[in-house]
């Protein structure tokens, strides 16, 4: 990997923290190259390449970024990579740090908004990375509370321990999505008071966002709530508020910054999305929000099922599960449950994956009209696990007990649902096929085509893809030929699989 030209001074900043470190040129650049495997780099660096730093020449892209991680995790403390005297990075390895306080989220986070509107294809390109799901899950489980998340104005700036930067004016959406006139825009300037009327615009922001991505895929809108993000929600981190508030906000922001990552995942951006699950998850600690911290776990969970790693998506669902305990409403212990099960039918452990969605249908029986529900757990409901309950099945080719739940969750789901109804329909198509009704199968999967040929999402598009994949064996039937040259004419066929 190129390096940037050479400086004309020494880097004695670095050579300390070596010297401090105790590592040797080549151990350095041994745990650089170690720690961009994790991330998907190929860096093959040298103790050549280090002698080139400390002579002051700077390495170019996620590189430094990736040096102060090195450090950090030799010395215990957190480190830039302007404290090693290296210039400083886009923030795509800074997105799956796990802040230490509140200040440093905010500044994680927005660098993670503001490199998303400006180069969103480099971003799409990172990797997902299994290892990056372990330090953040730990220090969400064994972390403590932040003792405090307020930030009062003083001399015209809000301060929490340290001067607030005030971002400049930047631009808003595109006109790819209208925010509704009833919200507002936040007084951007310098320690602007925040109040309820600011969450509760975020908090229509993401009703509004929510809908629009079930309804027409990830792809739709998630440029322009990128954008809402930053144009709006960061003003707001760096204003002025008192504890009370600014938990509502840290959580506010939470939900979106999840949700931006949910819609990054919709469209297979998944180190993308990895990276705002991680900073989501920070916020909610931040908001005191044992529950939604537990919600972005699975989340991160179901994009590990996604990918097929099945390992990690049980142990994210587990540390989710014994995160918040007992103290979770019913709906959620379900929503906890069953997307262990789903990483244990990933696995093929059927006894496990059972056990699971039990422990799931139980904790829903168990939830009354009236209980005390968070808003975000309100889509999980009997057409929910009925779906949960059909993929596992399907997952374990147990073919007539997939038909069955598929069945019922097409008929309690509401339309509104567009997306998951095609997964769902998907999962029906394909035990249908297990079950040698390749006819029937070919139906359910063309309409399940139509339906995500008209959305923004590729995940819906992978999902009839696998589909696609499974009827090899039946290549010569008429049926499978027809729905293969629907599949080819709606750009389906080339796709990867990872349904």
């Amino acid at each position: 990997m190129t390096d940037g030209p050479a400086q004309r001074h020494p880097n004695h900043q670095l050579a300390a923290l070596i010297a401090e470190a105790g590592f040797s040129n080549a151990g350095l650049a041994r745990r650089v190259d170690q720690l961009g495997i994790e991330h998907g780099l190929d860096l093959r660096y040298d103790k050549t390449s280090v002698t080139r730093w400390l002579r002051g020449q700077q390495p170019r892209g996620t590189t430094p970024a990736l040096i102060a991680e090195v450090f950090t995790r030799r010395l215990g403390r957190r480190l830039s990579a302007q404290d090693l005297g290296l210039d400083a990075c886009a923030p795509v390895y800074a997105g799956l740090e796990f802040a230490a306080s509140p200040e440093e989220a905010v500044d994680i986070v927005s660098g993670l908004w503001r490199k998303d509107t400006g180069s969103q294809a480099e971003l799409r390109r990172i990797a997902f990375t299994p290892a990056g799901l372990v330090v953040p899950s730990r220090d969400w489980l064994i972390g403590r509370a932040d003792e405090r998340v307020a930030r009062e104005a003083v001399g015209g700036a809000a301060v929490n321990g340290r001067r607030g930067r005030v971002p400049g004016q930047s631009r808003g959406p595109d006109g790819l999505v209208e925010l509704p006139p009833e919200v507002p825009g936040f007084d951007r300037s310098a320690g602007s008071r925040v109040g309820s009327g600011d969450i509760n615009a975020l908090r229509a922001v993401g009703d509004l966002f929510r809908t629009l991505d079930n309804a027409y895929g990830g792809g739709h809108a998630r440029q322009a709530l990128v954008r809402y993000l930053e144009n709006e929600a960061e003003p707001m981190l760096r204003g002025s508020y008192g504890e009370s508030v600014g938990r509502s906000l840290f959580g506010a922001v939470a939900d979106l910054t999840r949700l931006a990552g949910w819609t990054s995942y919709d469209i297979g951006a998944h180190g993308l999305a990895q990276r705002y699950f991680v900073q989501s998850l920070r916020l909610a600690q931040a908001a005191g929000d044992r529950v939604y911290g537990a919600y972005v776990l699975v989340t991160m969970s179901r994009q590990a099922v996604y990918l097929g790693h099945g390992r990690e998506a049980v142990q994210l669902a587990r540390v989710a599960q014994q995160g918040v305990g007992g103290c979770a409403p019913p709906v959620v212990q379900a929503l906890l449950h069953s997307v262990e099960a789903r990483g244990h039918g990933v696995l093929g452990e059927v006894r496990a994956c059972t056990a699971a969605l039990v422990r799931a249908e139980r904790a829903l029986e168990a939830a009354r009209p009236g209980d005390e529900a968070p808003a975000w757990a309100r889509f999980f409901d009997e057409a929910q696990l009925a779906d949960e309950f059909g993929h596992c099945h399907r997952d374990l080719e147990q073919y007539r007990a997939a038909v069955q739940h598929a069945e019922r969750s097409l008929r309690l789901r509401g339309a509104g649902y567009a997306r998951s109804r095609v997964f769902c329909r998907t999962v029906l198509a394909t035990a249908r096929l297990g079950l040698g009704e390749v006819d029937q199968a070919c139906v359910l999967a063309t309409e399940a085509l139509r339906n995500a040929s008209e959305m923004r999402s590729v995940r819906a598009l992978e999902y009839v893809h696998d589909f696609s994949r499974r009827l090899q064996p039946y290549r010569d039937s008429p049926a499978v030929r027809a729905f293969h040259e629907r599949a080819a004419a709606a750009g389906v066929a080339g796709m990867r699989t990872s349904a």
